[in-house]
């Protein structure tokens, strides 16, 4: 399977055919397994083969399938399944972290992100320094002999900064360090994030793997090493794991990833150059202009494409944004993003509201500013939207 090209291998990495030799993969729904004795029983609590299964907690074989499918996508040794990204993110740290390590992050993240470095990690004794993702001075100044962990999102929501993966992983490799990566915005499609020194990838399924608002789901990526003897046995008696049904929903995701993404990143190339340098905006944020101030590092780490979502800064503030969010015909309002629909988002009152004013200054997420998630619609259908809601905006 590793030498497949990557849409055989979403299509059919990883599957596990039952007896009756299904064409689609099954659901296994359920929460354990019969052992034929005591003695099987107990050989599979000591150490469970690959095909072996014990509690849905643990595993599944849906979820294996999901599993070494997005692996193989990502090109790591292993992953395990979690019930959402935020579980993925958590597991991830909280997994290798304890009382008196160090990490550093960049600055520009998720509020739900933030949340587990700023309150959760240090409530249990776990130093965390913010830094300038883009700035690699900034890591090297951060990072020290003993920092256990660097944390960034490659491309960060909602500002949608572009962090160096391979610079980053350098100076962190140099004082020991492990790189985790939050690779939602960046995607599965475009990244290559293990290739360029992340020791851990995590994805947010919900977003495009799943690409169609059914469910919820996360994954956590990385060496056979680090995914079973850290991540397993955190998350196995912690709870986080994925569910089979949603598993099978993922799988189902898997196979048009591929082809999705790129459309959405097509539609999205050409709203942004649409837009750019509109009088109804202050700017126009998307990383596959020749203006973004990371573009050129897009070109090398992204292979060009600068992805699904853009942010418009909407001249006016939040009234301006808010007309402009209640005008929009074709695209909905809603918190999720990498949808075949398209979304539109208001950060600072929704996924960022919990900021202070003066974080939200910091992170450059201002009144005005709209996240737009690019889905499956016609590009020419989503460029009217765009513009008649800008008109109606600024009335």
């Amino acid at each position: 399977m590793n030498d497949w090209n990557t849409r055989t291998k979403l299509v059919h990495g990883g599957t596990r055919r039952s007896q009756y030799n299904e064409v689609s993969e099954a659901i296994f729904l359920t929460q354990g397994f019969v052992y034929e004795s005591a003695e099987q029983a107990e050989a599979r609590f000591i150490e469970a083969g690959p095909d072996e299964f014990i509690y849905a907690r643990y595993g599944n074989p849906t979820v294996a399938m999901f599993e070494e499918r997005i692996a193989l996508l990502e090109g790591a040794e292993d992953a395990f399944a979690t019930a959402s990204g935020m579980a993925a993110v958590n597991g991830a740290l909280t997994s290798m972290l304890k009382a008196g390590d160090h990490v550093v992050s960049a600055k520009a993240l998720f509020g739900s992100c933030l949340y587990i470095l700023e309150d959760i990690l240090t409530r249990y004794g776990v130093e965390v320094t913010f830094v300038d993702g883009t700035d690699l001075d900034a890591w090297r100044a951060a990072v020290r002999p003993g920092t256990k962990a660097v944390f960034f999102e490659s491309m960060s929501n909602p500002t949608l900064e572009v962090i160096d993966v391979a610079g980053v992983a350098e100076i962190a490799h140099g004082v020991g360090a492990k790189v985790v990566v939050d690779n939602v915005f960046s995607t599965p499609v475009f990244s290559n994030a293990i290739a360029q020194g992340a020791d851990a990838v995590i994805y947010s399924a919900t977003k495009h793997i799943d690409g169609q608002g059914r469910t919820l789901g996360g994954v956590i990526l990385g060496t056979k090493e680090f995914i079973r003897k850290t991540v397993e046995p955190y998350m196995k008696h912690t709870g986080g794991s994925m569910s089979p049904f949603n598993a099978w929903v993922l799988l189902k995701g898997l196979e048009t990833i591929d082809l999705r993404v790129r459309a959405q990143a097509a539609s999205a190339q050409a709203i942004a150059e649409a837009l750019e340098g509109h009088a109804a905006l202050q700017r126009v944020l998307y990383p596959g202009l020749n203006a973004h101030a990371q573009n050129a590092l897009v070109q090398t780490q992204l292979g060009g494409k600068g992805g699904t979502v853009l942010s418009l800064d909407i001249k006016g503030g939040q009234a301006a944004a808010f007309r402009f969010l209640n005008a929009l015909n074709v695209a909905v309002i809603s918190n999720n993003l990498g949808d075949a629909k398209s979304i539109a988002t208001h950060p600072a009152t929704t996924t960022h509201q919990r900021l202070s004013d003066d974080q939200k200054d910091e992170l450059g997420i201002t009144p005005g500013l709209v996240r737009f998630s690019v889905g499956l619609e016609d590009t020419d259908d989503l460029i009217g939207d765009v513009m008649q809601a800008l008109a109606a905006a600024q009335g």
